[in-house]
């Protein structure tokens, strides 16, 4: 008949199993003890007896015991004092009764965490007591929101800066810190598989408050990355936590694109504004869901039966309702009246009607000193005060029009302007001007068609207006 194996007590295991101490007396609970000497963790854990047999002796018994003694442990080690009468503790635990201070006192001196001076009479804090009251520290700080989300990598990124600031760091911390962001990248990827708006969104509050704590200490960790040649253990762990940063850091577009696919499934109820988001929060809300369904059930529901044919009918009414109709023939409209309309040519500029109106006169009078006329009286005209610089300009550029053998040909007052009895003739000089607009003028003459002779068969052409030595004006530069 087979037996059962009996499986060791508690204070079995707690005394190891076995004679010996150190590795010896642990590697009785492996299978193989080869495994126990080649845990270089383990090989750690025995080598500090003395501060897990303080820390067992804080935490052995009840809870309400253990928060005792941790409670006036960590009021002890707050206290700015060197040593500690027995008066000072029995005023800082008024509160307690005598043989409760008593019962931890004498718990903290049997592990070690308090020793008492004889020479001074008075109570200390071993070194022993401060490394404990390092490792307690996050008890001490006060519970907030982010103590679910951040508290954790908050705490475990403190502790590898700080390290790295005073040259302590060591693989195990580094290990600690990557595998909490390996499990926060674990969490928020199931996060984003589930499909859940809110636990997205709850996802993506976490994830911002430590990426906010990553960037924070970035520079510390790409620090201990590029310090960590020559120590094959901190090497190591520190391209692991490289590695698990850099995909932390890179779930934010995948955040992005799943919020944007939750917001494309959103759907708006009518024109109330309400979103089928507020109807699923108001309904986590609401504190007597099942009040809804009052009456709700009061009539069962009943069911109809089709008959195979009406389903027919049904369904060949829905295509035709969705089917598009057909394309009607249109006939051509009739022949209607075109509207009476007027064609309008496109006015030329007042400026080459008054040059030919000049021109005419001109003809037709006697030149009071010959028979050449000046350019500039043809292009200030009667009133050269009113005469702006554009329209000087404009007239300069009509002269060379005159006599050109195309041009005649042309109807309207570009053609009457070329079939003008006069000739230009510009000079290679210019002279000023009394203008307000105007400050020099290539000189220049009009001659009759008939006295120019054989100079008429190539007229002279102005150059590019605004320089002296050609028919366009100059503009004085004073104005503009």
């Amino acid at each position: 008949m087979a037996h059962a194996p009996v499986e060791p007590a508690d204070d079995d295991l707690a005394s190891g199993g076995g004679s010996g101490s150190g590795v010896g007396a642990i590697a009785d609970f492996f299978r193989d003890a080869d495994a126990a000497q080649d845990s270089l963790l383990l090989w750690r854990l025995t080598h500090q007896q003395p501060l897990v047999h303080a820390l067992s002796g804080l935490f052995h018994g009840p809870a309400a015991l253990v928060q005792l003694r941790l409670w006036v442990f960590l009021q002890l080690a707050s206290q700015g004092e060197a040593l500690l009468a027995r008066e000072r503790i029995a005023e800082l635990f008024h509160a307690l009764r005598p043989e409760a201070l008593e019962t931890v006192l004498k718990r903290l001196r049997d592990v070690g965490l308090l020793a008492w001076d004889e020479t001074q009479r008075a109570y200390h804090l071993p070194a022993l007591a401060q490394r404990v009251a390092g490792v307690l520290a996050p008890l001490t700080a006060q519970a907030s929101e982010d103590d679910a989300d951040g508290g954790e990598l908050a705490a475990l990124l403190g502790q590898v800066v700080g390290a790295n600031q005073l040259g302590s760091v060591d693989a195990g911390q580094v290990q600690l810190l990557h595998a909490q962001l390996a499990r926060l990248h674990g969490e928020f990827a199931d996060a984003i598989a589930s499909g859940s708006e809110f636990r997205l969104r709850e996802a993506r509050k976490r994830y911002d408050r430590a990426a906010t704590l990553i960037d924070r200490a970035s520079e510390a960790i790409a620090a201990i990355i590029g310090g960590s040649r020559g120590h094959i253990q901190l090497e190591r762990a520190a391209r692991g936590l490289g590695q698990a940063q850099s995909r932390l850091l890179a779930m934010a577009s995948q955040f992005n694109r799943a919020l944007q696919q939750m917001d494309r499934q959103r759907v708006t109820l009518g024109t109330t504004g309400l979103t089928s988001t507020d109807v699923k929060r108001w309904l986590q809300a609401a504190p007597t869901l099942h009040q809804l369904l009052a009456g709700a059930l009061a009539r069962p529901t009943a069911v109809a039966a089709l008959a195979p044919h009406e389903l027919l009918d049904v369904t060949e009414a829905e295509f035709e309702r969705d089917r598009p109709a057909p394309e009607q023939a249109e006939e051509l409209p009739s022949a209607q009246d075109a509207p009476a309309g007027t064609l309008a040519a496109v006015a030329l500029p007042r400026e080459l009607g008054d040059l030919n109106d000049l021109l005419s006169r001109w003809a037709m009078e006697p030149a009071p000193d010959g028979a050449a006329r000046s350019v500039q009286d043809a292009l200030l005209g009667p009133i050269p005060g009113a005469t702006r610089y554009a329209q000087l300009a404009y007239k300069a550029q009509l002269l060379p029009l005159l006599g050109d053998p195309q041009a005649q040909v042309l109807p309207g007052a570009t053609g009457a302007l070329a079939r003008q009895p006069w000739r230009v003739q510009w000079q290679a000089e210019a002279e000023a001007v009394d203008h307000h607009q105007i400050e020099l003028l290539s000189r220049g003459q009009l001659l009759p068609a008939g006295s120019m002779g054989a100079q008429e068969q190539e007229p002279a052409t102005p150059a590019a207006p605004g320089r002296p030595d050609t028919g366009a004006p100059t503009k004085e530069s004073k104005n503009g």
